[in-house]
């Protein structure tokens, strides 16, 4: 048994990647699935959308490989983080859809939670801040709004969990209601010191703990699956949120490494090591992985929207058919136009966090059209990611200054991945293995079924295929920073 099954759980797609003992992809298959939009600001998805995709595409890799479940050692999950699910422990059903990271129902109870003084509590003991992105404030809506659920939840016959808990459930036929560290960190009723679910937290919001899962490290038995699903029971060994997944599977386990991932949003994160290093400047502290008991530390900065902008050239404005399309536009767009796009789609996350703001486009011209469009859209992201490493930089010096390795379904583009050097005055490395979050997964359940070595020989493995050094001046950098700054300005002034 040397194949690692990788789940990589995403927030508009489904994917599995059978890997093989080198860690080498044999076979992958994907599967898009429904957004659901009730109302402005909400996002929800359907949970049996949820588990089926996944169902589906880890057997269609199976099959692909043409190899047989018994040579499969284990399976490791990674997840869209943050996308809360609450359901009923005796059959299994959700008590309602999905509520997704990007929703901002919950912004109300975050600012009466805040004017009643409660942040910097929650900010020392979980690392985050007070905003609808993160799972607390979802489970008290479910609690409050789906008639019944409160009692039920005081009476311990309901679950909650993220989406690596839910897929868990439902891989082991309900036996496991567990999750790992790096996920319970960004549900904001986590304690990252104490490494515990944080009981004040949870009394505030009116939470029962007996609602929540088990918390493991990032490599640990999570049960085995249902022999009906592969045809034998497989090992789930190891689980971790896609951010921290990428960062596994980028190899960053130096303090002072970075990494930054493009797939939906956008998420930079910076190893502290054993330090937790709280940010002044409005980033999150968090976990990026934990080994043997032992956690390891972050700085992170989280964009709502990256490749989702891509997403709304094409199935919003439909300018385009094709991620790909974008990049011959950039190049062809009149770049003396200077066209902004702020792509508060959601809000702004980090280190503005403004669930209230929305998007906006400033330098239009009768002239301006797709190809514009596309190059502010590409743009918007490398600009992004700058304000991520600006606030790295203050919070932790010149360790942000180093090296920035990406990876995620954007870098692709070679355009977007030199505009993001060339904004950031920094070499961005492209490794080999772009899709590093299933990576990281199949590396953490490889490690712990004793398929794949240490970290320390996993990191020489890690192989690059391009870096991109800055060609634009500075005076030309510091004139476009300006330009976007002054841009995000007026946005949240809207």
């Amino acid at each position: 048994m040397t194949h690692i099954l990788a789940i990589d759980q995403g927030t508009t797609s489904s994917r599995a990647i059978l890997f093989d003992a080198t860690l080498r992809p044999m076979a992958s298959a994907q599967e898009e699935f429904p957004q659901i939009y009730p109302h402005p600001g909400w996002v929800e998805h359907n949970p049996a959308d949820l588990w089926s995709s996944v169902a589906g595409t880890a057997r269609a890799a199976i099959e692909k490989a043409g190899i047989a479940a018994t040579s499969i050692a284990a399976i490791g999950i990674t997840n869209q983080r943050e996308t809360t699910l609450i359901w009923d422990r005796a059959n299994g059903h959700p008590i309602h859809n999905a509520i997704v990271w990007q929703d901002r129902r919950t912004a109300d109870t975050c600012d009466a939670l805040k004017d009643a003084g409660h942040e910097p509590m929650i900010t020392a003991r979980t690392g985050l801040l007070l905003d609808p992105y993160f799972s607390a404030t979802k489970v008290k809506w479910l609690l409050d709004h789906i008639p019944g659920a409160r009692a039920r939840a005081a009476k311990g016959e309901l679950a909650f969990g993220t989406v690596d808990t839910w897929l868990i459930w439902n891989l082991t036929g309900g036996r496991v209601h567990a999750t790992d560290a790096t996920n319970a960190a960004r549900t904001m009723l986590y304690n990252i010191a104490k490494g515990e679910w944080d009981a004040e937290i949870c009394a505030l919001l009116d939470i029962p703990l007996s609602l929540l899962p088990q918390v493991h490290d990032c490599a640990a038995p999570f049960g085995t699956t249902r022999a009906d699903l592969f045809g034998r029971e497989i090992p789930i060994l190891g689980v971790a949120g896609d951010q921290q997944a990428a960062t596994v599977g980028q190899a960053c386990f130096s303090p002072g490494m970075m990494k930054s991932t493009y797939g939906t949003g956008c998420f930079a994160l910076l190893n502290t090591g054993a330090d937790i290093v709280p940010s002044k400047n409005r980033l999150l502290t968090t976990i990026a992985y934990q080994l043997k008991g032992q956690p390891t530390y972050a700085l992170e900065g989280s964009i709502f929207i990256a490749g989702a902008v891509v997403q709304w050239l094409r199935d919003g404005l439909k300018i385009i058919r094709e991620a790909k399309e974008t990049q011959p536009l950039a190049e062809a767009a009149d770049a003396a136009q200077g066209v902004i796009l702020v792509p508060a789609f959601t809000g702004l996350g980090a280190p503005y966090w403004r669930p209230d703001s929305r998007g906006a486009i400033y330098g239009l011209t009768r002239n301006s059209g797709p190809a514009e469009l596309a190059r502010a859209a590409l743009e918007s992201v490398g600009y992004q990611t700058r304000d991520l490493l600006e606030a790295m930089r203050a919070d932790w010096g010149a360790a942000a200054d180093g090296v920035l390795r990406v990876d995620g379904g954007m870098t692709a583009s070679d355009w977007a991945m030199q505009f993001l050097s060339d904004i950031l005055g920094a070499p961005v490395d492209r490794p080999k293995v772009t899709e590093t979050t299933a990576l990281g997964a199949a590396y953490l359940a490889g490690m712990q079924a004793g398929v794949c070595g240490t970290p320390e020989e996993f990191a020489k493995s890690w192989a690059l295929d391009r870096r991109f050094t800055p060609s634009m001046d500075e005076a030309t950098r510091a004139a476009k920073y300006a330009r976007w700054g002054r841009a995000v300005a007026a946005t949240m002034s809207l």
